[in-house]
């Protein structure tokens, strides 16, 4: 009984803090990652846009064979400091020094295809096995739905914390830092300028590294406090342990629709994510030709997934589960026509439509792919009452599975439409026929993939009566 009323544990401010230090760190080291390695690659070490397009794409199909067997390990073994805490430990440390090789100015492996491809691998690999884990143990903290959702909006606020750092400062340190072609530049900021030079420039390798090494000891850091201020209270038994399979993922896709359905939402969402998100930086560099002003921009955009997440459980009860989604899907949406007409002609000085666009915009992404997450521990729990088994860390692999085709999808796909347009990569200005397909890339591709994910969290069948019944239902099994 003890046991029981643990699992039901009322999450203390500390404990949630300290879960979200994970997506603080994941996000500043990975989604660095995400948002300007295609950049670098293609700009400061000038690798082919093609090249690097088929190197996204490989990686991350590997990792989809990947993540089920690190799922199936993770599940089947255990320790005195729990089931998925030590991971944070013992593959984080490697993924933040994989990070940091990839912008490594290292003599001789600039524009080297086997460097980058080996080192992102290994990288994209080391990943999963932090990130499942970690998405396992919230899971594992509580199984009390109230806490659950004010977890969730503690961890999506610092997870957007570490995309302040990330989208708003990061190129802006590196603009800083990079030593061509430098000039007083107006950051947009109200008027504050900066001395700040061109970052795609293969002359500002050491500023890209210079600037993520420090990322990537924050990031050490927040992981290692996430480890010491979460427990473990809901795991699997002894025996649950022992029957755990491989075999057991093709018995959740098959079994488990809600799964199923949440991993379409998660793989829809991650793509057009991604898809936005690589494309972000030609945006602003090729399109409308502001790249001093992504600093200004990404904190307007940082400042919804900052300040509102804290609203997110009241908006799910007065809209329900469904049309909350709806709802910040649609606002995506109307960002990006915002976005749209701040590509036309005559409108790339209108630095207000860029606040507005890009604020409403994130607005409406950060609330929709934040608050998925906190769907996933009842998927959990629906699973384990249709097959006996609390297979959090196979799930978790299902839905990184799914994370990962969008991963794939968004990182690869804006590359390929870049070459296909005609992107130049060795030229500071893009014909016609090029910015066409930025802003194909940046614009109407996410708006198309949005729809699709509304379409898809249409169909997702649990409610929170159904929440409700589910716990009911797993304590008179394991009386």
């Amino acid at each position: 009984m003890q046991n029981r009323h643990d699992e039901y544990h009322k999450l203390t401010r500390v404990e949630r803090i300290g879960y979200g230090m994970g997506d603080f760190a994941q996000n500043l080291v990975f989604g660095t990652i995400g948002g300007f390695l295609a950049l670098h690659m293609l700009t400061v070490n000038t690798i082919s846009t093609a090249t690097a397009g088929f190197i996204f794409l490989f990686v991350r199909i590997i990792n989809v064979l990947w993540d089920p067997m690190v799922g199936t390990y993770v599940d089947k073994r255990s320790s005195k400091a729990g089931k998925y805490r030590p991971w944070l430990l013992r593959a984080g440390i490697p993924l933040v020094i994989l990070s940091a090789l990839l912008f490594a100015p290292i003599p001789g492996v600039r524009g080297s295809v086997p460097f980058a491809f080996i080192i992102y691998l290994a990288l994209d690999l080391v990943y999963s096995v932090v990130n499942i884990p970690y998405g396992s143990l919230n899971a594992s903290l509580t199984r009390d739905p109230e806490s659950i959702d004010k977890l969730t909006s503690t961890r999506m606020m610092l997870a957007n914390s570490a995309n302040l750092l990330v989208y708003t400062l990061f190129p802006m340190f590196v603009q800083m830092a990079a030593p061509a072609d430098r000039s007083l530049k107006d950051t947009g900021f109200f008027g504050l300028k900066l001395n700040m030079g061109n970052y795609t420039d293969p002359s500002a390798n050491y500023a890209w590294f210079g600037v993520y090494s420090i990322y990537m000891v924050i990031g050490a850091v927040a992981l290692f406090v996430c480890y010491k201020l979460t427990k473990e209270r809901v795991v699997a038994t002894e025996e649950q342990t022992a029957n755990v399979k491989t075999t057991d993922l093709f018995l959740e896709l098959k079994n488990n629709r809600p799964l199923v359905i949440l991993g379409l939402f998660f793989m829809l969402a991650f793509t057009f994510m991604f898809v936005m998100n690589t494309a972000n930086g030609f945006f602003n560099q090729f399109v409308v030709g502001h790249s001093e002003w992504m600093g200004a921009v990404g904190l307007v955009a940082s400042i919804p997934g900052i300040l509102f997440p804290v609203f997110w459980p009241k908006l799910k009860k007065i809209f329900g589960k469904k049309g909350f989604f709806h709802l910040f899907l649609g606002m995506f949406i109307v960002g990006e026509f915002l976005t749209y007409i701040w590509s036309l002609e005559g409108m790339h000085d209108a630095l207000w439509l860029a606040y507005i666009a890009t604020f409403i915009k994130q607005w409406g992404l950060t609330s929709a792919t934040g608050f998925m997450w906190a769907l996933v521990p009842e998927v959990i729990a629906y699973g384990e009452l249709k097959s006996g088994k609390r297979n959090a860390a196979i799930i978790n692999a299902i839905m990184g599975i799914f994370f990962k085709i969008g991963f794939t999808i968004g990182g690869a796909l804006p590359l390929w439409l870049l070459a296909g347009y005609g992107f130049n990569e060795t030229s500071v200005y893009q014909h016609a026929n090029a910015i066409a397909g930025i802003n194909m890339t940046a614009i109407w591709i996410p708006v198309v993939l949005a729809i699709m994910s509304m379409v898809a969290i249409h169909f997702y069948p649990i409610s929170d009566d159904n929440v409700n019944d589910i716990n009911r239902q797993l304590d008179e099994i394991r009386v």
